[in-house]
């Protein structure tokens, strides 16, 4: 799952008194390595080359499609506008899917602006020494950075240009979405029950009261009493893996984007307070969660592109029903992987959809605080790319896995930090909504 876009907002933020779940530490019960980082430490590398249909934070990491209001696809008679896209027929379902992510938007937006009075720079105050605790906490951000520099190496790069306090804020983020990912897509996914993820988000609601279970939960305990983050793009990802356990195929493309907004739009949600929005930026609180909402979309509509095939061997098809219909296509075609000229119209068909939420996310990138650009600007450059890579491949995502090389990436890498230096929009930018 992609850990699709993190970002953020947020002024002068006070430190909150962190006592609570540092006392948890007590008597080091927290501190069985065993039980830090399930299947991370030595099993990071018997994992590094397995594949995944999600990958977290590539950056990431959102709205009723490209923006809140609009749909998923452009109409073959405005190319340009992203405003007269067309929906798939979806009915009631369309309003409440737009409606249920729009209202989370709202809330975390709400949220930044109740706590901090208004936009602009992060000034978060350094620790609070705790005698005995403040050792153990920083070793608990440190094994934070070490899982995000084994699985996002590219991020994790562009995460150095960030403060202390915002990178190991993000690097938490990161492993606790990692974890939750995990839990229906790791090695053990076949023993993962509902029961287990309602105990999973007992456990997140815990640690939001400031009692964590192990030094992982520890390290985004602080971060949540730090940042104004709100619990609910947490829960809504634990939502996204329920979905998981019980739903392999999708009859429209509404509840698709619904279940990209559970698994990845929700990444850009939690580290929107964060990153932070430039001093500089007109642009609103909305706007800016809405293009971190975008990314995530686009990411993840990007993984289930390349991953057709590997879905196709578990049975699983993360593709819109009605549109695979209206193309003249089945799951019977996909599980047979021959790549027609049926097959070749309905990939660029969302190919198209894809780079929409793409170019949406791009509106919001030069809108946060510079420090906290490239990161951003490299995942969307690169995972951009594997859109690229798909069409490259003559659109065989049966039998080959789009990827980008790793001199493209380093070509990319400085392309995306002179576009970190680009100073934010002087325009306001302000989301759109259908009315």
């Amino acid at each position: 799952m992609p850990v699709t876009s993190l970002w953020v907002v947020s002024p002068s933020l006070e430190v909150s008194n962190c006592s609570g779940f540092l006392d948890s530490f007590r008597d080091g019960k927290l501190f069985d390595s065993s039980k830090f980082i399930p299947r991370c430490s030595s099993s990071i590398r018997a994992k590094k080359d397995r594949k995944r249909r999600r990958r977290l934070c590539s950056l990431s990491t959102n709205l009723k499609y490209s923006c809140v209001g609009h749909t998923g696809l452009e109409s073959a008679s405005n190319l340009p506008l992203l405003s007269n896209v067309l929906a798939n027929p979806a009915g009631e379902m369309a309003v409440s899917s737009e409606q249920k992510v729009y209202e989370v938007v709202l809330k975390q937006a709400s949220l930044v602006k109740r706590k901090l009075g208004s936009v602009g720079d992060l000034d978060v105050k350094p620790d609070i020494p705790l005698p005995g605790n403040l050792g153990l906490l920083s070793e608990a951000y440190d094994r934070c950075g070490e899982v995000c520099a084994e699985y996002a190496k590219t991020f994790y790069l562009g995460t150095q240009l960030m403060t202390p306090e915002r990178r190991r804020a993000i690097w938490a983020i990161y492993v606790w979405c990692r974890r939750t990912d995990e839990l229906v897509d790791g090695p053990n996914a076949s023993h993962i029950t509902p029961t287990a993820l309602d105990r999973w988000e007992s456990r997140l609601d815990d640690l939001f009261q400031g009692r964590p279970f192990d030094m992982l939960d520890a390290a985004l305990a602080d971060t949540v009493a730090k940042f104004p983050v709100d619990i609910q793009p947490f829960k809504d990802m634990i939502e996204g893996m329920r979905m998981d356990l019980r739903k392999s195929r999708y009859k429209n493309f509404d509840e698709l984007y619904l279940y990209c907004y559970y698994v990845a739009g929700t990444v850009g949600l939690m580290s929107v307070p964060v990153m932070g929005i430039s001093p500089e930026s007109q642009a609103t609180t909305e706007s800016v969660y809405n293009a971190a909402l975008a990314l995530g979309i686009a990411n993840q509509l990007t993984n289930i592109l390349r991953d057709v095939g590997e879905d196709a061997k578990r049975g699983r098809v993360y593709l819109p029903q009605d549109e695979l219909a209206q193309a003249g296509l089945s799951d019977d075609d996909i599980f047979a992987g021959k790549v027609t000229d049926k097959w070749r119209n309905f990939m660029k068909s969302q190919i198209k959809r894809a780079r929409m939420f793409f170019d949406e996310a791009e509106k919001g990138v030069t809108e946060l605080n510079e420090a906290s650009r490239w990161p951003v600007w490299a995942s969307l450059l690169l995972y951009r790319q594997i859109l690229d890579e798909i069409e490259a491949n003559d659109y065989d995502n049966f039998s080959k896995r789009a990827y980008v090389s790793k001199a493209k990436k380093l070509l990319f890498l400085p392309i995306a930090y002179a576009r970190s230096m680009m100073p934010p929009s002087s325009r306001k930018l302000s989301p759109s909504r259908k009315t």
